[in-house]
């Protein structure tokens, strides 16, 4: 079988969790089948990279995009199955698929009308980008949702999806490489006290992330409590900004030592030292189809403190972390609890230790990427068989 995984990312340049679901991903289906990677961008190992067509270059991003998925389709030649991930390369993946008459697979990583912020940073393109998942969605010979509440998503944004073809298969983890570590250089190195107990947050500056939401239940922390932000590349100047002036009020208020923001993007090792050293993990998404970050902490043996959205309930379980629920009509409250329940785990380290070391063995046992990529191949079956 030839497989053609079409994706914006692709490493080095992965900045999100489908881009880590990919990499992972196709790293195991390599072993198991034949697989031919295009993905956007500038040419780099294990994948074939494609550039907008030169004319787009001052074009809406969403046009440039869509210039891209043709290229994409231009070279299918040859595949049996084309399996695209996100709304960038979506259209590209039904092309192909059209034009060499195989299935066309999606992941579904997110979805458009659950991002309605996306249009501060699309402007009218979003409404392409929108155009352009639906349509594929309609089409697709099978979906693939990272977890049993993207699926609902999927079937109550794009009611016209046959139930049937939507399979439930979850992003994974690498618990080889996410794992307590010893080390503490790139905490010091980036001003944070190993010894002093904080908490972490980790994501791009997107209102997916919740991170405003964070920032201001992080006025009802502890004193003794740090926060460590490590986020950037925010979607639009707009937010950056709102960010900023957060975090600048947040140091005025508790002290420019009690509050760290650390806004180059970390490399992977030093993530999971910050990981490893973190009192606890906080994902205030408010969006959030599984949340790639909650297992990598949860792998690294650190408790997690998380919305209660989308699929988030599915990873991070009873007695492997703790969920506040989230109410976009009473943001307030779900500050004050996020504010409550990191405090209750700072102050309680064996009873973190406890929630930590139980999302390891859940992470270890339920999420390991050799499993999802068979229960892929099998979506894969399917579709050829249909």
């Amino acid at each position: 079988m030839q497989i053609g995984i079409l994706t914006r990312e692709w490493p080095p340049d992965i900045y999100g969790g489908a881009g880590v679901h990919v990499e992972n991903l196709v790293g195991q289906l390599r072993n198991l089948a034949d697989v031919q990677v295009m993905c956007f961008g500038e040419p780099r190992p294990g994948a074939e990279s494609f550039a907008p067509p030169t004319d787009l270059t001052d074009a809406n991003f969403a046009l440039q995009t869509l210039g891209v998925d043709l290229l994409m389709a231009n070279s299918s030649d040859g595949l049996d199955i084309v399996h695209s991930h996100t709304w960038y390369a979506n259209l590209g993946g039904h092309l192909a698929g059209l034009l060499q008459g195989v299935p066309h697979v999606i992941t579904a990583h997110s979805l458009e009308p659950r991002r309605p912020w996306k249009e501060e940073q699309l402007g009218g393109g979003y409404r392409i980008s929108s155009w352009v998942e639906r349509a594929a969605y309609r089409e697709a010979a099978a979906v693939i949702a990272v977890s049993a509440g993207m699926k609902d998503d999927v079937l109550d944004c794009y009611p016209f999806v046959d139930p049937e073809r939507v399979h439930v298969v979850h992003n994974g983890i690498d618990t080889g490489f996410y794992r307590p570590v010893p080390e503490t250089d790139a905490l010091t190195a980036h001003g944070v006290s190993p010894d002093r107990p904080f908490a972490l947050f980790v994501g791009r500056i997107t209102r997916q992330k919740g991170l405003p939401h964070l920032l201001r239940a992080a006025e009802q922390f502890d004193p003794e409590v740090q926060l460590v932000v490590c986020a950037s590349s925010p979607d639009t100047p707009e937010l950056g900004r709102e960010v900023a002036d957060q975090v600048a009020a947040l140091q005025a208020s508790r002290g420019t030592d009690s509050v760290v923001w650390i806004q180059e993007q970390l490399s992977r090792p030093e993530v999971v030292q910050f990981y490893t050293r973190a009192a606890v993990f906080v994902c205030p998404s408010v969006y959030e189809p599984q949340g790639i970050v909650n297992l990598e902490a949860m792998a690294c043996e650190t408790a997690v403190v998380a919305s209660d959205v989308g699929g988030i309930p599915e990873v991070v379980t009873p007695g492997t972390g703790l969920l506040v629920h989230y109410d976009p009509d009473d943001p307030a409250a779900f500050e004050a609890g996020l504010a409550a329940e990191v405090n209750r785990v700072a102050a309680d380290p064996a009873s973190a230790r406890e929630l930590g070391l139980a999302g390891r063995r859940r992470a270890v046992a339920d999420f390991s990427w050799e499993a999802i990529a068979r229960q892929t191949l099998d979506v894969y079956a399917a579709a050829l068989a249909s």
